[in-house]
């Protein structure tokens, strides 16, 4: 790490996303100019089993640096392998932590037989009876009604994933069950007070933080217009969680002692994108205390905050020893990443028999 270039280091703190399902001239270009440190697949990159394992097989052979890669496999409506395996039951679903502790690890397999070493996945917010009738996005893809059941049944989904070898990643920090609207829209208003934010929203972090195994949490985009933590932008508009050391440095890393990687939900989102420019909200959550920063769908956003946040660094706006610091918790994640399966069809095959059978038990 420490031989890399000012402009490798940077490129070491990007999520990205990329167009399509192989490496083309132009994906070819961009990972060569970025080198980032993670990639996400999306449906639009998935399109079978073999073609699945070739294409990570390919990113982890163009890169420098052993890159995490990674997918939205939760289940339900979050389902990005539909298209390779049964469609996953959603997290909703489950009452017991055996039924999810099985699919975490059938999960983890297929991610590895396909190349994948991480998933983000568990969500952990909240999402009550009183919470699910809003229009959030979230009320399938919560596990359980309140913090006990969450703490109980995500934390064996992410301990399974992590025993076959997948890393998992919490979200969305620091809890967005009660949240009105989908921040894939706009910034949602979290309108709970502190009682209710300590007690249930940051309960499931608090217990699983405990057992120090996670090592990868994802900040989401909100505010929180009743908590002493919020924060806001110089024209007065209420900052988003992802954006704020309030929430990511002082609650995070202070306050909960985290001490893995914080990487922002997708910056695309237009909680951000409508307020803050591509280049400007990278220096924000940089600022903030966020280790890595998901950039998701367009090569030109991905290029945008990359020159953003090197520009940044040449000039030392942002110091040269903080994004060290963020490499540090990188490598050390990086480490303890597992190889990839052998390619075995008809046991992926398998896995997605198992899962029907665990739709079935479920229904």
């Amino acid at each position: 790490m420490q031989s890399l270039t000012l402009e490798q280091k940077v490129g070491q703190l990007f999520f990205i996303g990329i167009s399509g399902p192989e490496i083309d001239e132009g994906t070819r270009k961009l990972l060569d100019d970025v080198n980032p440190g993670g990639i996400c697949l999306f449906a639009r990159n998935i399109q079978s089993s073999q073609q699945t394992r070739n294409l990570l097989d390919s990113l982890r052979e163009s890169l420098p640096l052993a890159p995490f890669l990674s997918v939205d496999q939760e289940g339900g409506l979050v389902d990005r392998l539909r298209r390779i395996i049964t469609p996953m039951p959603a997290a909703s679903k489950f009452k017991e932590a055996a039924s999810v502790a099985e699919v975490g690890l059938i999960v983890a397999e297929t991610l590895r037989i396909l190349g994948f070493n991480m998933n983000f996945a568990p969500v952990v917010d909240v999402v009550t009876s009183d919470r699910e009738v809003v229009g959030n996005g979230l009320f399938s893809r919560g596990f359980g009604r309140n913090e006990t059941e969450v703490i109980d049944l995500a934390g064996a989904f992410f301990n399974s994933m992590w025993k076959g070898g997948v890393v998992g990643c919490l979200k969305h920090f620091p809890g967005i069950g009660a949240a009105a609207v989908d921040s894939h829209e706009e910034l949602p208003e979290v309108n709970i007070d502190e009682g209710e934010f300590q007690n249930t929203d940051l309960a499931p972090y608090r217990s699983l933080f405990t057992t120090g195994s996670p090592e990868m949490v994802m900040v989401g985009h909100a505010a929180y217009p009743q908590l002493r933590l919020q924060e806001a932008d110089q024209d007065g508009r209420l900052l988003p969680s992802s954006l704020s050391s309030n929430f990511v440095s002082n609650l995070l890393r202070d306050e909960l002692k985290f001490t893995g990687i914080a990487i922002t939900d997708d910056l695309e989102m237009g909680a951000i994108v409508r307020n803050y420019g591509m280049a400007e909200a990278c220096k924000m959550a940089i600022g903030a205390g966020n280790d890595m920063l998901a950039i998701c769908a367009k090569e030109s956003a991905v290029r945008e905050g990359f020159e953003g946040v090197l520009k940044e660094a040449r000039s030392g706006e942002i110091d040269e020893a903080r994004i060290d610091k963020s490499l540090e918790r990188i490598q050390r994640l990086r480490s303890k990443l597992s190889t990839p399966l052998a390619f075995n069809s008809e046991r992926l095959t398998e896995l997605s028999n198992h899962i029907s059978d665990l739709n079935a038990r479920l229904s």
